[in-house]
């Protein structure tokens, strides 16, 4: 299996979270390759810049390696992805799910996510 994983997900993942459900761990360690993506990146800087996300000041610090140590590949971001999740004809409006489910969908991913608004945005997700 194939992951992408959400934003939320991967803070719980790195913090060891109960959060995490058994499912979602489980698939985590089974999957032939786990995602993050670069909208994650951003949704972490950007949350952790208005005071959103606090708690992430070490995994936005800590990037790169926290990736590598878990050997989660990161997926950049291409017009491709961009313009299907501008198109996609759902009501969630989050440009940060949206860019999930539309790089999920086009490489063919499940996301790892506790959000319902993947379902509405035609994304495969566990929970």
């Amino acid at each position: 299996m194939r992951l992408l994983l959400d934003t939320s997900t991967l803070i719980w993942w790195a913090n060891d979270s109960a959060s995490l459900t058994r499912p979602a761990r489980t698939a985590i360690t089974r999957a032939e390759i786990v995602f993050v993506s670069a909208i994650t990146a951003m949704e972490l800087s950007t949350k952790l810049r208005i005071g959103k996300l606090p708690e992430a000041a070490l995994l936005v610090e800590e990037f790169d390696r926290r990736c590598a140590d878990e050997s989660f590949v990161l997926l950049p971001l291409s017009h491709r992805h961009a313009l299907f999740a501008g198109s996609i004809r759902a009501e969630p409006r989050d440009p940060f799910d949206r860019m999930l489910a539309a790089q999920a969908i086009i490489e063919d991913l499940t996301v790892i996510a506790s959000d319902t608004a993947f379902d509405a945005l035609g994304a495969r997700r566990i929970w």
